[in-house]
């Protein structure tokens, strides 16, 4: 039975959106603006239509992310906004606008330039001031400048200068070379700043440098930690003496012919990507010590097999739920898929027999676009997201679907949510809905016909957005372009120390115990400097204990392709960010395929399954400690491209998300629906 809300759309409406493109514009009160940093200026903003006349439309307003702060950021109905803009980092930034349009296709946009001056500069801050160097040794330093705003400033042109060269100098790299015995004074300067101190070079005592490693084989992939020590001439330990390593080597040919690649760390940590013979280093004072290791491939390939397809072409797909049956339908499994750029549907799915998927019912909203779904634990709710509503009430619908076969709508929520929820995620009886792109909303579902927000989670950041949030154990991850990723309390347990396991541990719960849903409260955050992050996914590694986020991100350097009926060509990867340290979480790994976007992702176990858009479906080994580009290091398991002839696009992958369900992984194809295969247990063999 198909449900519907909202059905009918006015004519006139569609009428508007379809002149809205050529007819409505922006006026800006000024051409431009100039703030200085922690200042603010007001405008007012309009959208007008073919007359001159107030649109009777609404619109957001940016602040350009880590720059501007805008305030309000949406006008009123009528079309009109008086904004408060507020300068965070100095240069040219933008304030930018776009209307709330049904179709965005029909999305019309503008800026404002707003020049900020350049603060004076304040400081010089150097990232190390040791004492005391070893001479004929190499000491890499960094500096960070600040201006009269507090601001770090990577702009500023700095020198760096030793006052005798013939004892110690410094490259063009900020490499300071320890010559000879004596005492120097280090010198950074920038623009009429300056900062000095003063550091004695004394006799190297290095007599050895040994490696303590028994490791003779490794796979590519795997890790080798080289444990180098500088000894004196007693055999004493030099801990201070810094150690340089390197690596040479020679690649089997193996299938493609690649020459020898790999990354060896500061810290002496070495990790492969072509099989054959390396040569690792380690060096100081002009002694050294070699260590000859044999790199083979890692051989993790399987083979992929499709169980089952469910066609979709009449619109494009978004995202999947796969949830086993409840009361009647116990040992039936389900799925549901949404739908974007069309007509506001979603489609219910039993998927008991993979091999033979069938729709078992649709639901309808006034919307075009059902980015995201969601099915509580217990398999009673379900949330479907809502953008593009006729009449501009978006939000998310909540549904009784504890009968896959007749899914009921239980409630709407669109309280200020006019320009639309495009994530949910459901938890302990709460939706969390990313709203207008800005935060996330905490709606009470104890009684789905009666939704209410008990919580509101956003960032104070300049210029914020957010784009998705997961939760696992009381924790909510949220994904938040260039503020990247951050983990706030919503209700994690406090940690007992009696229940850690020496290897599985999450070191965000010993800071949790503080948060509820009415009082989200941050526990950790780790920045993007991408500016793309887009998807966040938690887990503790199986084979390691350290506690991961990964980070996935996104860009469309051509546009999205599907607005045109075209093949889409976008870019990203997946950064492992660790946060085993949570005041100090690290990026240590990515896993990027070349000229392929990626999109949402799953963890099971030491497994790494995605959605890499047109680059298909991938499934990643990633047991072992985690370093450098793990796509070049032979860890994927398999993959499979999606093309399908009649596909909404033909021909063209475009995979969503993926989800492990029982033995299978069932997955969504943007261009052609919905999928399940499996993992075949034997080894993928070479073609004759």
């Amino acid at each position: 039975m198909k449900n519907f809300l909202y059905v009918f759309l006015s004519l006139v409406l569609l009428f508007a959106q379809e002149k809205e493109k050529e007819t409505f514009r922006f006026e800006f009160e000024q051409d431009s603006l100039e703030i200085n940093v922690g200042q603010e200026k007001q405008i007012t903003i309009r959208l007008l239509d073919e007359n001159g006349d107030l649109a009777q439309n609404p619109f957001y307003v940016f602040g350009q992310r880590k720059a501007l702060s805008s305030s309000p950021r949406i006008s009123d109905s009528t079309g009109l906004a008086v904004v408060t803009v507020k300068a965070f980092r100095p240069g040219r930034a933008y304030l930018r606008t776009r209307t709330i349009t049904v179709n965005r296709n029909d999305r019309i946009s503008d800026r404002l330039l707003i020049n900020v001056p350049y603060p004076p500069l304040d400081r010089i801050v150097f990232n190390k001031m040791p004492q005391k160097l070893y001479a004929g040794t190499v000491t890499s330093f960094e500096v960070e400048v600040f201006d009269k705003a507090n601001l770090s400033r990577p702009d500023a042109d700095v020198v760096l200068k030793s006052s005798k060269n013939s004892v110690a100098s410094f490259d063009k790299f900020m490499n300071l070379e320890a010559k000879k015995p004596g005492k120097v004074t280090v010198s950074a300067s920038a623009d009429g700043v300056k900062k000095s101190f003063r550091v004695n070079i004394v006799k190297n005592p290095t007599q050895k440098i040994t490696i303590n490693s028994n490791v003779t084989e490794i796979r590519t992939g795997d890790v080798l930690n080289m444990n180098a020590k500088a000894l004196d001439k007693r055999g004493k330990v030099l801990n201070d003496v810094p150690i340089n390593y390197s690596y040479t080597g020679k690649a089997d040919y193996g299938t493609f012919g690649l020459p020898t690649s790999g990354l060896i760390t500061d810290d002496g940590r070495f990790v492969a990507e072509t099989a054959g013979m390396y040569t690792l280093s380690a060096s100081s004072a002009g002694f050294s010590s070699q260590k000859r290791v044999r790199v083979v491939p890692r051989n993790v390939e399987k083979k992929i097999k499709l169980i089952g397809h469910g066609l979709v072409t009449n619109v494009f797909t978004s995202d999947l739920w796969v949830w086993p049956g409840i009361g009647k339908h116990e040992g039936k499994d389900f799925a549901v898929t949404g739908t974007w750029g069309a007509n506001g549907e979603a489609y219910f799915w039993d998927v008991t027999d993979p091999a033979n998927m069938k729709i078992i019912d649709t639901v309808t909203v006034d919307a075009r676009t059902v980015n995201d779904v969601k099915i509580s634990e217990d398999g009673k709710v379900g949330v479907i997201t809502r953008e593009g509503a006729s009449n501009r009430k978006n939000g998310f619908v909540i549904l009784d679907v504890s009968d896959p076969y007749d899914v009921k709508i239980a409630a709407a929520y669109n309280d200020d949510m006019t320009g639309g929820v495009h994530n949910a995620f459901i938890y302990e009886n709460h939706v969390y809905a990313v709203n207008n792109g800005r935060k996330y909303d905490i709606i009470n579902i104890d009684d789905p016909y009666n939704p209410r927000r008990v919580g509101v989670y956003e960032l104070d950041t300049p210029g914020h957005s957010i784009h998705d949030v997961w939760i696992e154990n009381g924790i909510a991850y949220s994904s938040n372009w260039a503020d990247g990723i951050v983990a706030v309390d919503i209700g994690a347990k406090k940690f007992d120390e009696a229940e850690r396991s020496s290897l599985q541990y999450n070191p965000l719960l010993a800071k949790a115990g503080q948060g509820t849903p009415s009082n989200p409260v941050k526990l950790a955050e780790l920045g993007d400097p991408t500016g793309r992050n887009h998807a966040a996914f938690p887990f503790l590694s199986n084979s390691t204990g350290k506690f991961y986020v990964i980070g996935g991100d996104e860009i469309f350097p051509w546009g999205i392709g599907a607005l045109k009926d075209e093949p889409s060509n976008p870019r990203g990867g997946y950064h492992f960010l660790n946060f085993s340290d949570p005041e100090n979480p690290v990026e240590e790994a990515i896993y990027q395929v070349p000229e392929a976007g990626s999109h949402n992702m799953w963890i099971a176990g030491d497994t790494l399954i995605t959605g890499n858009y047109q680059g298909g479906l991938r499934i990643v080994d990633i047991s072992g400690e985690l370093l450098g580009d793990i796509y070049k290091q032979g860890r994927e398991i398999g993959v499979y491209l999606s093309q399908h002839e009649n596909g909404r696009i033909p021909n063209s992958p475009m995979v969503w998300g993926a989800q492990p369900y029982k033995e299978y992984i069932f997955f969504a194809d943007m261009n052609s629906g919905l999928y399940c295969i499996v993992i075949e247990n034997e080894e993928k063999t070479e073609a004759p």
